[in-house]
C-alpha cells in the first residue's frame, strides 16, 4: 500500500490517484508547495493569562497549558481540523488542509462550541486542584488563504482570512464566539447567530461584518444546496451522459461513469442535472 505524499491515506498501489483527496500519486504526482484554497480558520485565545501566569508558579502554568492543549487539540482534530501552531495561550486551527470538506464551516463551528463546553470543564477541573479557572474567546473565518505543503515543512496558510480570524478572536468577549460573514453565509441553514455591529477591526479599511455564534442546529449535516439557479457551463458533460445513457437503453447495456473533481466544483449538481 503507498501513502499518499498530502494526506498520508494508504491507497493500492497501482492507484493513479488518492482515495481521500484527490491528489496525484506516483512520480508525477508530487503536490505542488503552494496552493490556492478557500479554508476556514479558528483561532482560540484564553482571556485574562497574562494576570493569571503572574500570579502562577510557573509549573503549575505549565500544567494549565498542557491540558488546555490537549483539550483544544483533541476536539479540533475530532471535527477534522488541522492544528497549525499554538502560540503562547492562543490556538490556531484550519479547516480544509489537507482535505477540503464541503462542510468545513459547519465543522469548524462545531468545533468552536465544543470547545466552549470542554473548557468549562477543564475550568471546573482545575479549580478543584489548583483554584484557578479558565475561559476562552474564539474567532472564526472563512476565505481564501495561500496554503503550504505542511509535509515539506512550509507554512501553512497565509492571507487576509487568517488575519479577520484572529481579530474575531480578539474582539470577542470571554465565552464567546465571532465568526465571519463568509462562515455563516456557508452554514447559515444549520446555525442560529446574532448579528452585531459591524466590527471596526485593527488593519482592516471598512467595518467587518460578524456574528456571535449561539448554537449550531443538533443532527445538521451538510446544509442543503440549492438548485434552482440555471447550470452553465456543463453542456459537454452533460451531453456525454445523455448520449450514453440513450446508447444504454438502445443496446440494453450497462455503463458506468466516474465523477471526480475537487470539492465544490458541481459534481453533485452535474449528476443530479443528468437524472433531471
Amino acid at each position: 500500500m503507498a501513502a499518499c505524499p498530502r494526506c498520508h491515506e494508504p491507497n493500492p498501489d497501482n492507484a493513479r490517484f488518492c482515495s481521500a483527496c484527490g491528489n496525484p500519486l506516483g512520480a508525477a504526482g508530487t503536490p505542488p508547495l503552494e496552493l490556492r484554497k478557500t479554508v476556514t480558520v479558528l483561532f482560540c485565545d484564553l482571556t485574562g493569562s497574562t494576570s493569571f501566569g503572574e500570579r502562577q508558579d510557573p509549573e503549575q502554568l505549565r500544567h494549565v497549558l498542557s491540558r488546555y492543549y490537549e483539550e483544544s487539540r483533541a476536539v479540533l482534530e475530532r471535527h477534522g481540523g488541522q492544528v497549525e501552531k499554538f502560540i503562547g495561550d492562543a490556538v490556531m486551527a484550519v479547516f480544509g488542509i489537507p482535505v477540503l470538506h464541503e462542510d468545513d464551516a459547519l465543522r469548524a463551528l462545531r468545533a468552536a462550541l465544543e470547545l466552549r463546553a470542554a473548557f468549562a470543564t477543564l475550568s471546573d477541573e482545575l479549580e478543584r486542584s489548583f483554584g484557578v479557572r479558565i475561559e476562552a474567546r474564539i474567532g472564526v473565518n472563512t476565505g481564501e488563504v495561500i496554503a503550504g505543503d505542511p509535509i515539506r515543512g512550509h507554512p501553512l496558510v497565509a492571507g487576509d482570512a487568517v488575519n479577520v480570524a484572529q481579530r474575531l478572536e480578539t474582539a470577542a468577549p470571554p465565552g464567546e464566539i465571532l465568526i465571519g460573514e463568509e462562515t455563516y453565509r456557508l452554514s447559515r441553514q444549520a446555525v442560529r447567530v446574532v448579528a452585531m455591529e459591524p466590527l471596526e477591526l485593527k488593519g482592516k479599511r471598512d467595518p467587518v461584518v460578524a456574528y456571535r455564534l449561539l448554537e449550531v442546529t443538533p443532527g445538521t449535516a451538510t446544509p442543503p444546496r440549492r438548485l434552482d439557479s440555471p447550470m452553465v457551463g456543463r453542456e459537454r458533460e452533460l451531453s456525454i451522459l445523455q448520449d450514453s445513457f440513450a446508447r444504454s437503453v438502445s443496446e440494453a447495456s450497462c455503463h458506468l461513469f466516474t465523477i471526480l473533481g475537487p470539492a465544490g466544483v458541481g459534481k453533485s449538481r452535474l449528476v443530479a442535472e443528468a437524472l433531471h
